[in-house]
């Protein structure tokens, strides 16, 4: 790695595939599904698996251009390096500072929605004390090191998946009960919905999925990183986007059609219902460990693009700058705390639906990235994967984002608006390019 002046900071290589891959997963948080089921439900008419179904398909072509430009561009950045590198250092600002949007307040929305399901158990608690208690804790294993937040996303990832084989199990027993079948396109598709209605509610469920993309952000903390971060980014999808579409499926078939007394807390509701106050309970313990799983993985993939930035200096230089003892981008995880408290003041479904714009910009543009790579260089690069796949993966992505609600797109493009005006003051008027870091493996 070089530059000028001063020796870099550095992030260290600590971690193989399957620690990468749990990190992603713990990021996506399978009973995440549930923690938003009520929301997307409403939103597709009753038909969640749908929703979830065509959100893999469409991630699947974007998690293939990501791991051709995780491979050809092996360090810290995702999203804002391969754009800088492969288009435009312009655009790849642009890119990142869309994304920041993503990155920046996903983990507030996670904080947001295990608050929501505590508050609903608990009502005599003040929601604030939970927002807190999940950021306090987050933060502190996120600033002692990944190699600590990995440890502890291990544990809290088995006791998902052990929650997420009770609600499947019960959720049959309750379709048994009352004489319904295990085998049914209902789940999928019925009268009442459409295609508008299931994109729309794609749109909402993508939010799930931004766990494969984020394994990017830890390629400097990965050993070997150019064949492992695309095989991570793929295992990442393919299991999550697995989990999602099957417990949709189950949790429909228990629970048909999109009435709910509180769609934010639907999950519990039907927990109650196919298990009981006990298992509603597990249920509850089973979403707040994937919340703070979620939350960790969260946090530290802002960091990391934050920290890649500053090191840039397209953000303050402190952003860049890594804590001696434990080599972890403080300034940035902390601050990522601190964000997470504006979510007292916003509701899931339309924080949701905001940090989605950075999402489906950057994977927009990442697909272009890879086309960009072709044409600069098609040596050896087949015209169905460089090509054909990343243009499908571009036309989907965009199409999800103009199906976002007209809230997210307007912030969005404010949010994107006051990005130029920050990208002409960094450039004296867009008359020279941002600042760069060269790396070289």
């Amino acid at each position: 790695m070089t530059t000028t002046g001063a020796a870099p900071a550095t992030l260290q290589r600590r971690l193989g595939l399957p620690g990468v891959v749990l990190f992603g997963l713990a990021y996506m948080a399978p009973l995440i599904v549930l923690g938003t089921f009520g929301i997307v439900a409403t939103t597709t008419d009753g038909t969640v698996p749908s929703a979830y179904l065509l959100a893999l398909v469409a991630m699947l072509f974007t998690a293939a251009s990501y791991g051709k430009m995780a491979a050809t561009h092996p360090v810290a950045g995702s999203a804002y390096t391969y754009v800088r590198k492969a288009v435009d250092a312009r655009a790849g600002f642009l890119v990142g500072w869309a994304v920041l949007l993503d990155y920046f307040f996903l983990p507030m929305v996670i904080w947001l929605i295990g608050g929501a399901y505590l508050s609903a158990e608990f009502p005599s608690v003040p929601n604030w004390i939970w927002l807190i208690t999940f950021i306090a804790v987050t933060t502190i294993l996120n600033v002692l090191g990944i190699k600590i937040a990995e440890k502890a996303n291990f544990v809290l990832m088995a006791f998902q998946i052990l929650v997420i084989g009770f609600f499947v199990v019960l959720s049959v027993k309750q379709v048994l009960h009352v004489g319904g079948s295990l085998a049914s396109a209902q789940p999928f598709f019925h009268p009442g919905s459409t295609l508008g209605t299931i994109s729309g509610g794609a749109a909402l469920a993508t939010y799930s999925f931004l766990g494969f993309d984020a394994v990017t952000t830890l390629t400097e903390e990965t050993t070997e990183p150019r064949r492992t971060i695309p095989r991570a980014i793929l295992l990442t999808a393919l299991i999550g986007g697995g989990i999602f579409v099957v417990l949709a499926y189950f949790t429909q078939l228990a629970h048909p059609g999109s009435a709910f007394t509180d769609e934010s807390s639907a999950a519990f509701e039907i927990a109650t219902t196919i298990g009981g106050n006990l298992f509603a309970s597990f249920f509850l313990a089973g979403l707040v460990v994937a919340q703070f799983a979620s939350g960790i993985a969260a946090q530290a993939s802002a960091s990391r693009l934050m920290f890649a930035m500053g090191r840039d200096g397209v953000l303050p230089r402190i952003f860049g700058k890594l804590q001696p003892r434990f080599a972890t981008p403080v300034f940035g995880i902390v601050l990522t705390g601190l964000v997470g408290l504006v979510a007292l003041a916003l509701d899931v479904s339309t924080s949701t639906s905001f940090i989605n714009f950075g999402a489906f910009t950057a994977f927009t543009f990442v697909n272009v990235s890879v086309l960009a790579t072709w044409l600069r260089d098609r040596t050896g690069k087949r015209v169905l994967t460089w090509v054909v796949f990343p243009v499908i993966g571009a036309v989907v992505d965009l199409w999800l984002l103009v199906n976002l609600d007209g809230i997210a797109l307007v912030f969005g493009l404010v949010w994107l608006a006051i990005g130029i005006v920050v990208l002409a003051a960094i450039t004296r008027g867009f008359r020279r390019p941002p600042p760069e870091m060269t790396f070289e493996e």
